[in-house]
């Protein structure tokens, strides 16, 4: 059926697109600041600041996104005659909903997870530890300890007590 203003088929494709676009976004904003801040890379100031304001947005963003999505996709259901249509609707919406949730996690705690149960050997006992390896050296009432920056570079934080003082190291 054509209108005078075109093809009711163009206002479908721009439907799809919108929801496209929509979904994209919504995912974009809560993955990019987990590929920003990714172990074993450097960041930058900016990238930390863009990365947090990210953080910040993401749940208002992404509910707002997966509601218009939501009303996108009821609308496309109903003049869906065909079950490839309907599937790739539901294939279209199902990550926006997973990020709509990923967005309320604190995902920097999951890649950023203290060391749970950290061991300790004396200096003359630590034959992991090689001559070039660098440390994270902490002295505290007398007591030295060392922190091996090899694995302080995947866990970033340890607890500690140093000289009978609590402590928290990060790398």
């Amino acid at each position: 059926m054509v209108t005078g203003n075109g093809s009711p088929f163009l206002g479908r494709r721009a439907v799809w697109a919108t929801l496209l676009i929509i979904t994209l976004v919504g995912l974009a904003i809560v993955l990019a600041p987990v590929w920003i801040i990714q172990p074993f890379r450097p960041q930058s100031e900016r990238d930390l600041a863009l990365s947090y304001a990210m953080r910040r947005w993401s749940p208002l963003v992404t509910v707002s996104a997966s509601v218009t999505s939501l009303i996108l996709v009821v609308w496309l259901w109903r003049g869906a005659r065909r079950w490839w249509r309907k599937a790739a609707l539901v294939i279209i919406v199902l990550p926006l909903l997973a990020s709509t949730w990923f967005a309320r996690q604190n995902h920097f705690e999951w890649m950023f997870n203290p060391l749970a149960n950290a061991s300790y050997a004396k200096a003359n006992d630590a034959t992991f530890i090689t001559e070039p390896d660098m440390v994270l050296a902490v002295e505290t009432n007398g007591e030295a300890v060392a922190y091996p920056i090899r694995f302080m570079a995947y866990h970033h934080v340890v607890q500690d007590v140093v000289g009978g003082t609590p402590i928290v190291a990060t790398y």
